[in-house]
């Protein structure tokens, strides 16, 4: 059985999503994933430290003053977790929602992300 602390590193990872200043996120991103990471969601894809970063910034550009947040509990098997996220400003936190799948690493970083859109609003 894996001995990351799931919890934490799921943490870690909503507050490196939320992270605005530019410096202290590409710090967040180097704790949270391996090198080598693999991001892939429906609307984006992302491999290493620069892409995933990239990912986030953009994130923040289209979104501003928007912030991700854990719905529930993230729930682990192994190396495998499970959570699920909303995302909005903070008067409707939950315009947006999803559930990730990773894998952590045996250093306690995600090495893969596998994202998918449980909420999103029409299009105007």
């Amino acid at each position: 059985m894996s001995s990351v602390d799931h919890t934490a590193l799921v943490d870690r990872y909503i507050a490196c999503w939320n992270e605005t200043d530019a410096a202290a996120r590409r710090v967040r991103v180097a704790e949270t994933f391996t090198p080598d990471v693999r991001y892939v969601d429906p609307m984006m894809r992302g491999d290493g430290h620069d892409e995933i970063d990239a990912l986030v910034a953009g994130v923040h550009a289209q979104f501003p003053g928007f912030r991700f947040a854990l719905c529930r509990p993230a729930e682990s098997v192994g190396d495998y977790v499970r959570f699920s996220w909303q995302l909005g400003p903070a008067e409707t936190p939950d315009l947006i929602g999803g559930t990730d799948f990773a894998r952590a690493s045996e250093d306690g970083r995600l090495a893969t992300v596998h994202g998918f859109l449980d909420r999103v609003p029409a299009a105007a």
